[in-house]
């Protein structure tokens, strides 16, 4: 069910709202009039969101808050509930990654980015539950991403992360549903690559410079996504077109769409530059190159490189064809 409130009467948590899409989901609720708790490590930069939260007719609470921490969740949810009477929705958004092989990304950044992407969303999940119970129904967000159904090479603890969020949900989901709380929904996002500084500031074991890999779509798709979601809910809800041909694409012939992507990510998703082996932001917020709250990357020159992804996704998409039809004429021939 959607929220019990109007959105300019609703209280919305939003980790990992000091960058990015978090800050981008913050500005298109505070638009709407709703009041928003804005979570993440960086007390400097979730300020600068607060304020202009504020001045785009929305209230605004600052809590710093280490989603590692299921304790330092709670007191973000009680922090909520005592500022605006109660929560509404919650949006699971913190994220890192750590990027490079999977045999040469250290074991303790591996577990950081298993503890921020999902266990975060665990203690998120956990925190949340009693306060949208009590306001009588809401909705939970969990930002995932087109990784959470398809993988990525050298983003091997992202893809378990984001997966598992995926699973988490539709569990969550069920038990709600089974044991009469089905008044609270439970939705997932699958953003395709979106243009924030997360690119900037993940853990780098390649020795290469890391570019997001195109079509690049601005965070505010995701954040009228979600936004959606809270006025409709649905189980899942892509972001960003080439998320939702991807998936399908996977879905129809996996093995040659894991080959296909494989072939494409290992060209895109590097630059020229050499770079030193970085733990980034994984351990430490302060890593940030940037201490300002930002939606953007800069990556912007690099969306109009859609063109090199529909060429390599139709080469996918005519291959997917053959391989479903040639499935198709052996099961007719099994019949037979």
């Amino acid at each position: 069910m959607p929220l019990t409130r109007t959105l300019d009467d609703s209280t919305v948590v939003i980790t990992g709202a000091s960058s990015g899409i978090g800050t981008a989901t913050a500005y298109a609720l505070a638009r709407r009039g709703a009041a928003v708790v804005l979570a993440a490590r960086s007390e400097p930069a979730l300020r600068q969101v607060a304020q202009r939260c504020r001045e785009l007719g929305g209230q605004a609470l600052v809590v710093p808050t280490d989603v590692t921490d299921l304790e330092s969740v709670q007191r973000l949810a009680e922090r909520a509930a005592a500022e605006f009477g109660r929560i509404d929705a919650w949006v699971n958004n913190a994220a890192v990654s750590a990027v490079g092989l999977f045999d040469e990304i250290p074991v303790a950044e591996f577990r950081r980015v298993l503890e921020v992407n999902l266990l975060g969303a665990v203690h998120g999940i956990k925190a949340a539950l009693p306060y949208l119970g009590a306001a009588g129904g809401g909705v939970l967000v969990n930002n995932a991403s087109v990784l959470a159904e398809v993988a990525m090479p050298y983003q091997s603890a992202y893809n378990a992360s984001k997966h598992g969020i995926r699973g988490l949900a539709d569990t969550v989901r069920q038990e709600l549903r089974v044991t009469g709380r089905g008044q609270i929904s439970v939705c997932t996002v699958l953003p395709a690559t979106i243009d924030t500084p997360f690119f900037r500031h993940t853990a780098n074991h390649t020795g290469r410079e890391l570019l997001p890999p195109p079509p690049i779509y601005p965070p505010e798709v995701v954040a009228e996504t979600i936004v959606r979601l809270l006025r409709r809910p649905r189980r899942e809800a892509y972001a960003g077109g080439a998320a939702r041909l991807i998936g399908l694409q996977w879905r129809l012939a996996p093995a040659l769409v894991e080959r296909t992507l494989g072939w494409y990510l290992q060209r895109t998703q590097f630059g020229p530059g050499a770079r030193v082996d970085s733990s980034g932001n994984v351990f430490d917020a302060d890593a940030d190159a940037d201490a300002e709250a930002r939606r953007d990357g800069g990556w912007h020159g690099r969306r109009r490189q859609l063109v090199r992804m529909t060429a390599a996704f139709g080469l996918a998409a005519a291959g997917t064809a053959v391989g479903t039809m040639a499935a198709i004429n052996r099961r007719s021939r099994l019949v037979r």
